[in-house]
């Protein structure tokens, strides 16, 4: 009994010990990681431009369906889907026996017209001056005024046929340069520059007029059909500059507005509006967005790589008056090039850690 008194005892005054030697709340400071080389800069808002911001799909300018002006077997394809050709290219050969022999007989039709007009012409030659002679023997009573006649019908009748051999030569010339036409026909050619984006024909099919051969568009310039909300109607005009940006690349580009429907939809209150885009490698069915400048607002940007993700957060790193670094959260949002805007969790005049966030520990301080 006498042992454990004592040794309660003991621990009793060892307890108190203890208590006595306590440190005070509030006395204790933490200890704080040493952060260098990072960039601190102030926060201020700034004005920036406030863009309507809608959507549509990516089409070619123009965009045309190659069909064969004659009948005849397709000899040879020469492209393929997703070949790039330039204007003037062969793309097809459509069989020209027949068209060949129409030109050649067009060809020989020529050539005897212009013997034909030839010998017409000198015969008309003949006819004028023999004219010539037998007026001057009219006149000296050499001869009967019926023999004149006949000299002067003859002349009449001989420029006749000069006539009518020149119109001859005419009219083979033209037929010469429509088969010649109708031969080109048999080599389909590249309207412009472009890309083919379709082939509907194989070698050995049976191509008539209208047919569908091939689909090509044209690479140079690209259209965007959007709807717009009606309350833009008054501030958009032709030629108006619009931000695109494709969203598969996540390349902004510039465009402008090349046609506005004049139209509002009763249903869904917007309108149409065709963008026009140049020089931008695309294709047609991308997804694209395009930004309409509405007016200017301010607001607080901060560079993207200052923003750090934590998961599904989004935050970035704050310093306070004494160098403390914190973790702040920030809601975000639309994007300004290499900068983001910040809708809350910021204000004018905080600090933030722009460059070296790799290096920054929330609870640490910055190395002064």
């Amino acid at each position: 009994m006498r042992k454990t008194l004592s040794l309660l005892f003991i621990v009793t005054i060892l307890f108190c010990s203890a208590c006595k030697d306590k440190i005070k709340p509030g006395n204790v400071q933490p200890e704080r990681k040493e952060v260098s080389g990072v960039l601190i800069t102030t926060v201020a808002s700034s004005a920036v431009d406030v863009f309507y911001e809608t959507s549509g799909t990516v089409e070619a300018k123009n965009i045309s369906t190659i069909s064969s002006r004659l009948m005849g077997t397709v000899m040879k394809i020469i492209v393929k889907e997703g070949d790039k050709v330039n204007r003037g290219d062969i793309l097809l050969i459509i069989d020209d026996s027949d068209v060949a022999q129409k030109m050649t007989a067009a060809e020989a039709g020529y050539k005897e017209a212009q013997k034909a007009f030839e010998i017409s012409k000198k015969n008309r030659s003949l006819a004028d001056i023999t004219y010539r002679r037998y007026a001057k023997l009219r006149e000296e009573q050499v001869i009967s005024q019926q023999e004149f006649d006949q000299i002067e019908t003859q002349k009449k009748i001989a420029d006749i046929e000069y006539e009518r051999s020149q119109q001859a030569v005419e009219r083979a010339k033209a037929m010469q340069e429509e088969t010649r036409v109708y031969h080109g026909f048999t080599r389909i050619k590249a309207p412009y520059t472009g890309l083919i984006t379709a082939k509907k024909i194989d070698e050995g099919t049976m191509a008539v007029p209208g047919m569908p051969l091939l689909v090509m568009e044209d690479t140079s310039q690209y259209k965007i059909r959007i709807s717009v909300d009606e309350r833009l109607y008054k501030n958009i005009s032709i030629g108006m500059p619009v931000s695109v940006l494709v969203l598969s690349t996540n390349d902004m580009k510039q465009g402008r507005i090349t046609r506005i429907t004049p139209a509002v939809d009763p249903t869904t209150r917007t309108f149409n509006v065709e963008v026009l885009v140049k020089g931008i490698p695309l294709r047609s069915g991308l997804y694209a967005k395009v930004f309409i400048p509405e007016g200017k607002k301010k607001t607080i940007l901060v560079p993207n790589k200052a923003i750090v993700q934590k998961g599904q957060l989004r935050g970035v790193y704050s310093v306070n008056d004494k160098g403390v670094i914190s973790y702040s959260l920030i809601k975000t949002g639309k994007f300004y090039g290499e900068r983001t805007e910040v809708l809350s969790g910021l204000k004018d005049d905080d600090r933030i850690i722009v460059e070296g966030v790799e290096k920054a520990v929330d609870g640490g301080i910055t190395k002064q």
